[in-house]
């Protein structure tokens, strides 16, 4: 009897999933057609996130373009920065996609209630950031709605990009006309209208976040569009002088926030930038390095010693 009324109490979404061994949780987000919840995975013995997309209330060009992209090239996707896509399904006009869960919310939420994140915290989160990134561009794929909001944070605090409703395959040399994500994350060519290139409207937005991460506010006011796309050209990228930042992290924020596109930083620079060389990492290679050094070096006086007293015996 008990059975029996726990599937009456089922909705037949709930129902279909449990077949499928998913049991539906809580409600984690929720937009104009899709919503995430998360779920219990009898597969994997863990806790996933389901996100439902309502196909009668998606938009054509979202059903038609954008939403075949998003499932052919998330279900590719192995990197520890990005969420792995674990399942897709369909039914009663929805899609299902099940994703790992990341239990610490998005990074906005995590800046909103710690405020600037200090410098040596920031640079991990956003090298993880940058790997994933890398990952995305070195297999062709754009991901073109890069912000805090689809940053999110695993148990241990290690970021995994998500959402990749905008994201697209590309060539070198491709330009896209489609405006894609949310304006205060845009490049000044998208804002304008002019066709763009992929990788580095995902640099831009890259920028914006670790200027966000770093001062815990916008770098540009995204109130009045053109008035911001005026500051963008005029190159005004101001730092608050209450906020101590180093000369270093300056010049990233400065040389991905570049509005000529032929002068902007791309992954593989922003990779290499002074800032994002850990610096003890670094001085702890070297000192490795000498105590190697040293070492053959008293290897190779001990071997000659041992050498010159044999020959002292033999004479």
């Amino acid at each position: 009897m008990g059975s029996k009324d726990d599937s009456m109490s089922l909705t037949d979404e709930e129902a279909e999933l449990k077949k499928r061994g998913y049991n539906l949780g809580t409600l984690i987000g929720e937009g104009s057609y899709a919503k995430v919840k998360s779920a219990h995975s009898e597969k994997n013995q863990k806790r996933v996130a389901v996100k439902i997309i309502n196909k009668k209330k998606a938009p054509k060009d979202f059903r038609e373009k954008f939403l075949p992209r998003e499932l052919a090239i998330h279900i590719k996707l192995e990197h520890p920065n990005i969420v792995k896509c674990l399942d897709l399904m369909e039914f009663h006009n929805k899609v299902y996609i099940v994703m790992e869960y990341a239990g610490h919310g998005d990074l906005l939420e995590y800046i909103k209630l710690r405020g600037a994140i200090e410098e040596d915290k920031a640079r991990p989160m956003f090298k993880q950031i940058c790997s994933a990134i890398d990952y995305l561009h070195q297999n062709r794929i754009v991901h073109r709605d890069m912000k805090c909001e689809n940053l999110l944070l695993d148990s241990l605090n290690n970021v995994k990009v998500s959402d990749f409703g905008f994201c697209r395959e590309f060539q070198p040399g491709d330009v896209s006309k489609t405006f894609c994500g949310s304006a205060a994350y845009a490049a000044p060519e998208i804002l304008q209208g002019i066709p763009y290139h992929g990788p580095l409207h995902d640099i831009w937005s890259m920028g914006v976040i670790l200027y966000i991460m770093v001062c815990a506010s916008m770098p540009y006011d995204d109130t009045n569009i053109k008035k911001m796309v005026r500051e963008q050209l005029e190159r005004k990228v101001g730092f608050s002088k209450s906020k101590k930042l180093s000369a270093e992290c300056k010049d990233l924020v400065h040389k991905i926030l570049e509005v000529n596109v032929k002068r902007r930083a791309t992954i593989t620079t922003v990779l290499e930038h002074p800032w994002m060389l850990d610096k003890k990492a670094e001085a702890d290679k070297a000192l490795l390095k000498a105590q190697d050094r040293e070492a053959k070096m008293a290897e190779a006086s001990k071997a000659l010693k041992s050498e010159l007293a044999g020959a002292k015996l033999s004479n």
